[in-house]
């Protein structure tokens, strides 16, 4: 895929990180770590991927204050002006409404991809190719174009995707961008496996593209008290400027995800079928499910074990630490600085959620 100089990237990376717990802490959520033990954290992983086929000066990272100075740690080429740290946190739309109002500051021609910081991608090549296409059908088109990937379980910790009408592109050679039917964010298992069986859901990667000022469009509709009181096309404003107006209106937004606050509102919503191998590592079954396995089905995740008479099992302990286990099935044994978290592998996301506000209440933040 060839360089294009009207392509920004903005990558969502203010998430707190909670179901990886405890290895996902407040102070340092799972973005920010090397979670595989290959180098990278998954942020530099995901600036690494779009750097490939974006100008790096094309490329903003959303995040809030607390962890504004880690960015700059793990990015250190990163340009001041392209890290947006919000002044309050209001969830990912306001943010993303932000880093657009910027770029068509910059570029009202531009495209823009919006992608969370944690995802898994299998296959690269294939990846930027399903790029490609949908770059130039948000270019050519007034949509919005969520990237959605083929089911291959039931997993009730993704959201799902219902297809509708086929879009046919001119271009494509390979028909696979539909309409947008339905949404059903994080379903019970049981109708995770429906949705499934009927292959008419796709899982939601929460990468979204679109035209900037398609883009722009869709969120002056969604929040005209705020966006009404500065304009994102005058160009006359300083980065001082608009940090002034940002400080003063965005407590004004309302708390709203990009899912919730723009696909599930705006019309012309479409969703491509992608082939490119994906997963959310957001949670620990998640990690399970995607990655290889070594004898009785275990999952070690850059760790030192003994295991004997264990099964169905995933292991992440620190570096310089021996596990030994023995007759463990299902389990989920994780350990990070001060905390070690033993539970039943299963749905393990209100688990772990359950845990994080209890040790939370009766301990503090300092376990958290």
């Amino acid at each position: 895929m060839e360089v294009n100089n009207q392509n920004f990237c903005i990558i969502l990376a203010g998430g707190k990180g909670r179901r990886l717990w405890p290895c996902s802490r407040e102070n340092r959520p799972k973005q920010f770590v090397d979670f595989f033990g290959v180098g990278r954290t998954q942020l530099q992983q995901t600036f690494d991927r779009f750097a490939k086929i974006l100008p790096q000066e094309n490329i903003m990272i959303c995040t809030n204050r607390e962890y504004a100075p880690i960015v700059r740690e793990q990015l250190p080429d990163l340009h001041e002006e392209n890290l947006l740290v919000e002044p309050v946190n209001r969830g990912t739309a306001p943010s993303v409404a932000w880093a657009n109002m910027r770029v068509c500051r910059r570029n009202l021609k531009a495209n823009v991809v919006i992608t969370p910081s944690d995802q898994f991608v299998l296959n690269e090549d294939a990846f930027y190719a399903n790029v490609e296409e949908a770059f130039l059908f948000v270019a050519n088109n007034n949509n919005l174009l969520t990237m959605g990937v083929v089911p291959t379980r039931a997993e009730p910790g993704y959201g799902y995707i219902q297809k509708g009408e086929l879009i046919i592109p001119r271009w494509s050679p390979e028909p696979k961008i539909y309409h947008v039917q339905s949404f059903a964010e994080k379903p019970e298992r049981n109708f995770a496996q429906m949705f499934m069986d009927s292959g008419e859901f796709l899982w939601n990667t929460g990468i979204i593209l679109s035209s900037a000022q398609f883009l722009d469009i869709c969120f002056r509709r969604l929040f005209p008290d705020v966006l009404n009181r500065f304009d994102s096309r005058m160009t006359k404003y300083t980065i001082e400027q608009e940090m002034h107006f940002v400080n003063e209106y965005y407590p004004s937004y309302p708390n709203l995800s990009i899912d919730q606050g723009v696909l599930e509102r705006c019309e012309n919503v479409c969703v491509m079928r992608c082939d490119f191998g994906w997963a959310d590592l957001g949670t620990w079954h998640a990690i399970y499910e995607c990655m290889s396995r070594a004898e009785g089905d275990n999952v070690v995740v850059d760790s030192t074990v003994m295991m004997e008479d264990s099964h169905n099992n995933v292991i992440k302990l620190p570096k310089g630490r021996l596990g030994v286990i023995n007759g463990l099935d299902g389990y989920i044994v994780a350990e990070e600085d001060n905390v070690l978290l033993i539970c039943k592998k299963g749905d393990s996301s209100a688990l772990v959620r359950k845990y994080v506000n209890e040790v939370q209440m009766k301990y503090g933040d300092d376990f958290v």
